[in-house]
């Protein structure tokens, strides 16, 4: 089972986002299974589910803080963290993994001061180590938002992450 990592980043929420959601989860109450689509509505809402919208998500639907957050972290599609306006994606497929991707995250790392599954404190980058993208290739392989890079060297990532300054 992997560790769960919060957000160091404050929620930043505003009335006419929870307005939203009490409107979504209105629906919702009323919906056999409707823990799901009321996760995905303030998933839509807020781009993340922080432990706030959690717990008015177990106020509003009925269910305990505990069943929200569980199904939270055991569906991939939820994010409990912000995502920043530029998300790094790093390949740790095999292919990328055996040719250093595991250094280009180290990187990363190290100058974003983040780990995986985290964003920086001024929203603009978040950092996640993710499964095969299918550039087996271009191995190692990371993405900025819908940009590819291949072929990537761990000299290559702070000229690579200056072009997002």
């Amino acid at each position: 089972m992997s560790k769960i990592k919060l957000t160091k980043v404050p929620f930043k929420g505003t009335a006419e986002q929870e307005a939203q959601l009490m409107e979504k989860l209105a629906v919702c109450k009323n919906m056999k299974g409707g823990l799901m689509p009321a996760l995905q509505s303030a998933q839509e809402i807020y781009g993340y589910l922080p432990i706030e919208v959690q717990r008015i998500i177990a106020k509003e639907m009925g269910v305990s803080l505990e069943e929200v957050f569980g199904v939270a972290t055991f569906y991939s599609q939820f994010t409990l963290n912000p995502q920043g306006k530029y998300q790094i994606s790093i390949c740790m497929g095999t292919a990328c993994y055996v040719k250093g991707a595991g250094e280009l995250v180290d990187k990363c790392k190290e100058i974003l001061k983040i780990d995986a599954g985290e964003c920086t404190e001024d929203g603009k980058f978040s950092l996640v180590a993710t499964r095969c993208i299918g550039c087996c290739g271009l191995a190692p392989v990371a993405t900025i938002n819908e940009h590819v890079y291949g072929k990537l060297a761990v000299s290559q990532i702070p000229d690579i992450l200056k072009n997002y300054q």
